[in-house]
């Protein structure tokens, strides 16, 4: 079984892996093969406020924004849309 995070930011327990990473404290989330968590991963910082996500929709209804690394475009559209006046 693999613990997940629903849209709330509450943790479940589901029997399919999940597609995204995040990290709980930054509020990010990515692809699970994004250089930058992998790096930090390597050092051994990270680990304790990892969280996992079925889909990017839940990842960001929980709160979440895209990783600038891993997901750029997704990444340039949330910072615009932060910043968009409108």
């Amino acid at each position: 079984m693999y613990t997940l995070l629903d849209a709330a930011g509450r943790p479940y327990l589901s029997e399919t892996p999940g597609r995204y990473g995040g990290h709980r404290r930054g509020k990010i989330y990515g692809r699970l093969d994004c250089p930058s968590a992998l790096r930090a991963l390597s050092r051994g910082a990270y680990r304790a406020h990892r969280v996992f996500f079925v889909d990017e929709p839940t990842a960001v209804s929980a709160g979440y924004r895209p990783c600038a690394v891993c997901l750029p475009d997704r990444y340039a559209a949330w910072k615009a849309a932060r910043t968009d006046p409108a």
